[in-house]
């Protein structure tokens, strides 16, 4: 591979984490990737869930790309449909904690 050193992927990984427009792509594309982990988990295809949640294997397939944000009825639907629940949570952000306490 060259004269490149390896580096390894947790430092990678944080020296992204630094970058707001890193973290807002991983953030948009989070819920796309535990879909398509579980959807292949259990061995299905785009279309054979799509048949399961009564929509199109393009409707599947867009929820991948990460182009659009999915509704959170259609990533309930989808839930449902591979036997798994969507969870929501609000949490501080994590420079405003000085903000929170003087309020």
């Amino acid at each position: 591979m060259g004269d490149r050193p390896d580096v390894p992927y947790d430092e990678i990984l944080e020296k992204w984490r630094q970058d707001p427009a890193f973290v807002a792509a991983h953030e948009a594309l989070e819920p796309a990737f535990q879909v398509a982990c579980r959807r292949i988990e259990q061995g299905l295809t785009q279309a054979e869930l799509a048949a399961r949640v009564g929509t199109t294997q393009s409707s599947i397939s867009r929820l991948g790309s990460g182009d659009q944000e999915p509704s959170l009825a259609f990533l309930k639907r989808v839930a449902t449909a591979m036997n798994c629940r969507v969870e929501v949570r609000i949490v501080p952000l994590e420079n405003d904690t000085d903000s929170a306490a003087a309020s």
